[in-house]
């Protein structure tokens, strides 16, 4: 164990490493909860419906934006994101509004027609887990139907 080095797994953690964890878990939770009150939605549809909405979002963004929403975002949300494209095998994600609402659909097991509030629900959470000016970005590298959709949440 003398050789673990800090951080690697079977590591043990420090006080401030298990503090950091337990305050991901607490901003993860209440991520969910504020999705799930605002969407009217149960835990596991939030949560389902945040990393669905999360991941067709960072796919129709500049990559260096993707990556300062994803800074602004609970890592424990993150961690349930593909880690590339290439874990997504044969689907193409179109631009329009249309094409976004059904991936979601797809994801979420639901027809294209109930999926709307859900991702504005989620699109309000992340606004108010990022800044305005971030939120603005965001909003610039969205095709103009999908601007549309992201300010109806302001």
């Amino acid at each position: 164990m003398a050789d673990t080095p800090p951080g690697a797994p079977g590591a043990p953690q420090s006080r401030s490493e298990k503090r950091h964890q337990s305050h991901i878990g607490s901003t993860y939770a209440a991520f969910i909860k504020h999705l799930s009150e605002v969407g009217k939605l149960d835990a596991g549809l939030a949560e389902c419906a945040a990393v669905s909405v999360v991941n067709a979002l960072l796919h129709r963004i500049q990559p260096e934006e993707a990556k300062d929403l994803q800074a602004q975002l609970p890592r424990k949300l993150l961690d349930f994101l593909p880690k590339d494209e290439a874990q997504k095998p044969g689907r193409t994600l179109g631009k329009s509004r249309d094409d976004f609402l059904r991936a979601v659909a797809e994801d979420l097991r639901k027809d294209v027609s109930e999926v709307e509030p859900i991702v504005r629900a989620v699109f309000l959470g992340l606004r108010e887990h990022i800044s305005e000016g971030e939120a603005q970005d965001v909003e610039s590298n969205l095709s103009r139907d999908l601007q549309d959709l992201w300010r109806r949440t302001q």
